[in-house]
């Protein structure tokens, strides 16, 4: 149809282009239109072989479409056969599980019923035989209560009197055998009590070895020659007073060849000043300013050393766990002595004994260890509250949740509070034993002996006392009273005064034990 169109199209355009032609030239007429129409032929031509080639690719086309959706018809209709097939074969599958189940079933419905008949026959049989037993119950009761009838006829007492009268009898035999193995225990825990005891100390002490240590409130910087006295101390004593103002320790430079000595209560201010002296005169710059700067650093320093010790002191000793301002205050024990023994080491000799004391008596060694280090810490707290240090060491470790029993016997070591647990009397008797062993701890001559003396004297002063004995290094005071004079009673209100005035006028290490003697004596003579 479209190649018809063309071929007319291409016509009328001939006769247009004839008519054009004669239109112009009537003298070219002839030989323009024949161009013009052997134009309009040769187009004609050509449109009409090009719609007859794209009319055979648009057959060819529609021809392989048809083709395409022939295969595809094909393909869906062998896959419905297919699918057929399978499903065809699942059914005859599931036809035959049916009936193997269905078979299954039957014969489980053969074995039930078999089953429930053999229950009821075993029913019927223990029906039986209860109403046997039933029968046989009736005639026990009946033996029984003629046999109870013939034996309370014979004795001539009711079966309750009887067992009444088993019972107080066996009563007081149990009594009897438990008196006499609680006074078999107790003779026994008297007999080797002491013995143990004694054992287990003196393994205890046998077992843990320690250095002394002296205490000192002064260190000697020594330095190479006297000149750096003169730098030291600075222009109108400049330098002087501002090393002191930054490390609150008083210098004192005299004329001791080649030693500056440094005062102070603190050792950790002592050796912050020391340590800063000593980068001063090494460096050689030595001026206010230089000086705070060099005492700022040698104070961070030491405060990274104080950290250091603590840490490496709970490594040592197996302890973890521990909170780090516990671990500073352990740490910071180093420079603290008490009666000439290092603070950090009495702790340390304190936490392995009371580790041996612990294995000994089959308790927590770890705990021990763990409460004999800390029972010090009240000792190096930051600021100085006016308590006890077993107080304030129990606070610290309840602040930094430690256990209650570890806290207990912080507290307890010098009997502040009542002791719960075994720990703190462990914990108080290895304390005893670090810091009273030869050559642990020492004072100047001339202070024990006032103080023993200050003792003694404070008892005297008591009305009817007639002698006082300082002994054991202070630490039991005996006191020898006139009987005519003090009666029993009035004794113990005089231990419990000069307790009292001990402890509130007196310095001492430990405890003081006050033993108030009242004797009377009756002499004769036979002649």
């Amino acid at each position: 149809m479209e190649t018809v169109i063309w071929i007319v199209i291409a016509v009328a355009a001939a006769i247009i282009g004839f008519i054009v032609a004669t239109f112009y030239s009537k003298s070219s007429a002839s030989s323009r239109a024949n161009l013009i129409v052997d134009e309009a032929r040769k187009e004609a031509e050509v449109i009409k072989e090009k719609k007859v080639i794209e009319a055979k690719e648009e057959e060819m086309r529609i021809i392989a479409d048809a083709e395409r959706n022939a295969n595809h018809r094909l393909q869906k209709v062998q896959t419905a056969e297919a699918r057929a097939k399978q499903r065809e074969m699942q059914l005859n599958q599931q036809q035959g599980d049916q009936a193997r189940r269905k078979k299954e079933l039957d014969t489980l419905q053969r074995g039930i019923d078999n089953r429930e008949k053999e229950l009821a026959e075993r029913e019927q049989q223990l029906e039986g035989r209860e109403f046997h037993l039933g029968e046989k119950e009736a005639q026990l009761d009946q033996l029984e209560k003629k046999s109870r009838a013939e034996l309370e006829k014979i004795s001539g007492l009711s079966a309750q009197e009887a067992k009444d009268k088993l019972i107080e009898s066996l009563k007081a035999e149990a009594r009897t055998a438990a008196a006499s193995y609680i006074n078999d225990i107790m003779d026994d825990a008297k007999i080797n009590a002491n013995k143990e005891a004694k054992r287990i100390v003196i393994q205890s002490i046998q077992r843990v070895a320690t250095e002394t240590a002296v205490e000192n409130s002064v260190t000697v910087f020594h330095i190479d020659n006297d000149e750096i006295k003169g730098r030291i101390i600075g222009r109108e004593g400049r330098n002087i007073r501002a090393l002191e103002a930054a490390t609150g320790i008083e210098i004192i430079v005299d004329d001791t060849p080649e030693a500056i000595v440094l005062s102070g209560f603190d050792p950790v201010r002592r050796e912050i000043a020391r340590l800063a002296l000593h980068q001063l005169v090494t460096d050689g710059r030595i001026h206010p300013a230089r000086i705070e700067e060099v005492v700022a650093k040698v104070r961070k320093q030491v405060e990274e050393e104080i950290v250091e010790t603590g840490k490496r002191t709970a490594i040592d000793l197996g302890i973890h766990g521990l909170h780090p301002e516990l671990i500073r205050l352990v740490g910071k024990m180093k420079y603290r002595s008490s009666y000439g023994q290092n603070l950090l080491q009495h702790s340390r000799e304190t936490a392995n004994l009371c580790a041996v004391m612990a294995s000994e008596l089959g308790l927590n060694p770890k705990k021990a260890r763990r409460a004999g280090l800390l029972h010090d810490i009240g000792k190096v707290p930051d600021d100085e509250p006016e308590l006890p240090h077993a107080i304030i060491g129990m606070k610290l470790a309840e602040k930094f949740k430690e256990k209650p029993e570890i806290c207990n016997a912080i507290g307890a070591h010098h009997d502040e509070v009542e002791q719960t647990s075994l720990l703190a009397p462990i914990v108080q008797v290895c304390d005893a034993i670090s810091g009273a062993r030869p050559g642990a701890r020492r004072e100047i001559v001339e202070a024990y002996i006032k103080r023993l003396n200050d003792l003694e004297q404070l008892a005297l002063s008591y009305p009817g006392v007639l002698k006082t004995y300082a002994i054991q290094a202070g630490r039991e005071l005996r006191v020898i009273v006139g009987t005519d004079k003090i009666s029993d009673e009035e004794t113990e209100v005089l231990s419990q005064e000069i307790a009292r005035r001990i402890q509130d006028e007196m310095t001492y290490p430990g405890q003081v034990k006050i033993t108030v003697i009242r004797e009377t004596r009756a002499v004769a003579y036979a002649k």
